[in-house]
């Protein structure tokens, strides 16, 4: 029988970078040499593990995050291979949540790419420890060093060279391990399983022995030791120099920077050997905090199998029509059939089943404690973000951030038995996805579904197709505005009337002002006691907020508007909550309307590459898109230019810049802000 793992032993870590650097094939390459796969499977023929999802498939992208769990050198690696486009952002953001490090691959010739940088951006905002793996060496016009100067430049990354690649493009052969001084060749005809560790070639040992003094003066800044030993001229032990690495890097002080293609099956070993040696087990990161639900105290959730459990839920998929959450365990453990407690709903659940992850295949297990990753059957209430604990010792883990959706079309049910069915795929897909928004349009009656992109909402549209059998009819994407006013504007409302019996009175006068983007929306009174009492202070501000919810124009949500209650009056004794609520409400309508109200666009930033040949064209065509240049700048052979364009300008952007770069152009697009075009 298999010995326990300890928590020391384990490593939960993401696979993260911008979309094509080659995330799924080293998750790919990783699964085969630790031989949880018997043979690789490739992204270009569909065969990948870790995109399961015909969508993926068909279409060479991930699409959702996959978890596995494979061994290396006694440990357990937990792997989460996260998608790289910008529409499954969430996806990287719930993923990097929960694990304790991750590999930034990077692709030698396009360098730090846009969403290489969110997700960085987003690893960091969750302090997560990572190494990075300089990918597809072999390529032409592969840069090895250019792309660990955009990680400086771009990232604001320490990096920490530990390998040279041997060659480059079509000559790239190996590796140069600057730790070890030894040169590695991996053998072709085992598909780069077995590999030979040789003396470094008299050609690139000079270079060898600078980057390996670079590597020690790097690490001697941010390791007291390793700096004593390097000014006194002692030797310095691999293993010392190992321990200081692990520790800098698990400080965010370093990064370390390997190298490889793992298309051409070379760098994978070395690069499992840093996730052991470098990344943090679950017990080497700070214990992750929550609140009492009651109390509000701060909870400190040791990573201990005997103390009380703590877990979140940061993924439910809809797999088989059955609900599958997937779980971090912080602290304690989960047993089959036990009740575990989730505080934001006050109610227990049973698991039913506790599964180990591999892809879209699962194994079952009775037990899971700290540190692991795993998926459960049987909650039927929780959904993503909640914690579970015990209902002894309640705790209440922080939610996981969701990105506003941008984009909207309409779908109808093609047939009757459609129409059946659509409100509940619907729903299940909402409860899959957090950025997915449904809501019937109370004017036209129509579903409206609102997502990240114009990709994310054609995979949902196939998936209803092929998952569920549900068809249906897709209008014209709309975009999803925001309303604001320009103007100050006052407005006095009065509710006088008799409900059920009683008589029912308040009158409210609001001052409307416009605020500077960004801002958002704020109430506050500035009337006194005896004009309306303090208790009803709250119902007017429900009112307010309410009523924000929807604009004058369109119906639109309003932002950047600060509410203020200038005026009123009391009756005693027919004074109620639901009077002022509904006064505020109608005050803040009329003052809406008299406001000079307008809509605010969702503008997007765009970083678009394109050929020099091809740089007039693009530019005009942004400019008639009401885009502004923010800049321009070459990079390796291209120019890369980053613009903020209306989102409403954007659609079918892709087929327009194909055809005017003749396939050679590409673009990334994020939301930044809603202002006026």
């Amino acid at each position: 029988m298999k010995k326990k793992n300890k928590i020391d032993s384990i490593r939960n870590i993401g696979v993260i970078a911008h979309i094509d650097a080659g995330k799924t094939t080293v998750s790919e390459r990783i699964l085969y040499y630790t031989g949880r796969s018997h043979k690789i499977g490739e992204v270009h023929d569909g065969e990948a593990v870790m995109d399961w999802m015909p969508d993926e498939q068909e279409r060479g992208i991930t699409i959702t995050s996959a978890v596995t769990t494979c061994q290396w050198k006694d440990r357990d690696i937990q792997i989460i291979d996260t998608p790289g486009h910008v529409d499954f952002t969430i996806e990287v953001e719930r993923s990097l949540r929960v694990l304790d490090g991750a590999v930034g691959v990077f692709c030698a010739v396009g360098g730090v790419e846009p969403q290489s940088e969110t997700v960085w951006r987003q690893a960091d905002k969750y302090h997560v420890p990572k190494i990075a793996f300089v990918n597809k060496l072999d390529r032409i016009g592969a840069d090895f060093f250019s792309t660990v100067k955009m990680m400086q430049d771009r990232l604001d990354a320490n990096p920490l060279i530990l390998q040279l690649p041997v060659g480059s493009e079509d000559s790239f052969t190996g590796i140069i391990d600057l730790i070890s001084m030894k040169q590695i060749v991996w053998d072709d005809d085992t598909l780069g399983a077995t590999f030979t560790e040789v003396d470094i070639f008299q050609e690139h040992r000079e270079g060898a022995e600078e980057y390996r003094e670079k590597l020690i003066e790097t690490v001697a800044e941010v390791d007291d030791d390793i700096a004593d030993a390097y000014l006194s001229e002692a030797e310095i032990s691999v293993e010392s120099l190992l321990d200081a690495i692990r520790k800098a890097t698990i400080d965010l002080k370093l990064v370390p920077i390997l190298c490889g293609s793992a298309l051409r099956n070379k760098g994978i070993q070395p690069l499992l050997d840093a996730i052991v040696s470098f990344l943090p087990s679950p017990a080497d990161v700070p214990p992750i905090k929550g609140l009492h639900p009651e109390t509000g105290e701060p909870v400190k959730c040791m990573p201990k199998a005997k103390d009380p459990l703590a877990a979140l839920i940061f993924k439910v998929s809809m797999s088989e029509g059955r609900k599958l959450s997937y779980i971090r365990i912080y602290s304690g453990k989960m047993k089959l059939g036990e009740d575990v407690y989730n505080p934001a709903r006050n109610k227990k659940e049973k698991l039913s089943r506790i599964l180990r992850m591999h892809a879209n295949k699962r194994e079952r297990v009775d037990v899971a404690g700290a540190g692991s990753i795993v998926g459960v059957v049987g909650l039927k209430d929780s959904s993503t973000g909640e914690t579970l604990c015990s209902a002894d010792h309640p705790v209440l883990l922080e939610n996981i951030e969701v990105y506003e959706p941008v984009i909207s079309v309409a779908v109808e049910p093609k047939t009757h038995a459609d129409q059946e069915k659509i409100d509940q795929v619907l729903g299940k897909f909402t409860a899959e996805d957090p950025t997915l928004r449904v809501r019937q349009d109370d004017d036209t009656g129509q579903t409206i579904l609102s997502g990240m992109g114009e990709l994310h909402l054609e995979i949902i549209i196939s998936r209803m197709l092929r998952e569920f059998k549900t068809s249906v009819n897709v209008g014209k994407p709309q975009v999803v505005y925001r309303e604001t006013i320009g103007a100050e504007s006052r407005a006095t409302m009065i509710f006088d009337k008799e409900v059920a019996g009683q008589n029912h009175f308040g009158e409210v006068t609001l001052m409307l002002k416009p605020l500077s983007r960004g801002a958002g929306n704020s109430f506050r009174s500035e009337i006194a006691e005896e004009t309306i009492p303090e208790v009803f202070i709250p119902a007017i501000e429900k009112g307010v907020m309410e009523s924000l919810e929807s604009g004058s124009l369109m119906g639109y949500p309003v932002m950047d508007v600060e509410a203020v209650l200038i005026g009123g009056s009391h009756r005693e004794s027919q004074g109620t909550e639901l009077a002022y609520t509904v006064s505020a409400s109608m005050a803040c309508k009329g003052a809406l309307a008299k406001g000079e109200p307008f809509l605010l666009d969702p503008i997007m930033d765009v970083e678009i590459f394109v050929p020099e040949a091809s740089m007039g064209e693009v530019i005009g065509d942004l400019n008639s898109r009401g885009g502004k240049i923010e800049s321009i700048n070459a990079q390796m052979g291209i120019q890369v230019i980053k613009a903020t364009v209306p989102l409403a300008q954007m659609f079918g952007y892709s087929t327009l810049l194909r055809s005017a770069t003749q396939g050679r152009g590409t673009f990334t697009m994020q939301f930044l802000r809603f202002d006026k075009s």
